[in-house]
């Protein structure tokens, strides 16, 4: 997650709200890890980055972060991680790139999203269909962030699996 918060990010007109590399870490560390690990490295991550670290995109950190509007996608990572663990575990067997984008997609983008867009909604005072829509425009971004995440994820499960098969 750190990694990813090197690349600069870049901020959408009219939205406010950057696109960053670091989605994609929700992805890597429940495809990687597991649903458990997953969460829980996330959750580590965020405690450094509360107790000031700068590890954010554009070197963002600190507790005032928790409460802007991205707040809901930084929690969002937590949840998306576990869900992309939980299908990955859960379809281990039979993981390749598609299987693997699939549930990096639902995980990292469905997941992300649903908590995220109403936290932006409530925060910016803006009604939840007008930030869901707003928010369509990272969408193809996250399909190529769940599609690198799915390659990635299929590498290290030939080379070094960590998951076990739960279901």
């Amino acid at each position: 997650m750190a990694a990813l918060g090197i690349f600069p990010p870049v901020m959408l007109p009219l939205i406010g709200v950057p696109v960053t590399a670091q989605s994609m870490g929700p992805m890597l560390a429940g495809a990687i890890l597991g649903a458990r690990r997953g969460a829980l490295s996330i959750l580590l991550f965020l405690a450094l980055v509360a107790v000031g670290l700068p590890l954010l995109a554009a070197g963002r950190g600190g507790l005032g972060v928790f409460f802007g509007p991205t707040a809901g996608y930084l929690f969002g990572w937590v949840a998306a991680a576990f869900a992309v663990g939980a299908l990955h575990e859960w379809g281990w067997n039979r993981l390749n790139v598609i299987t693997s984008f699939v549930f990096c997609a639902l995980g990292g983008i469905v997941v992300l999203y649903a908590i995220g867009i109403p936290w932006t909604a409530v925060n910016v005072g803006l009604p939840l269909t007008k930030t869901a829509i707003a928010s369509a425009a990272f969408i193809p971004g996250d399909l190529v962030k769940a599609g690198l995440a799915a390659i990635i994820a299929v590498s290290v499960k030939r080379s070094y699996p960590i998951i076990q098969r739960t279901a």
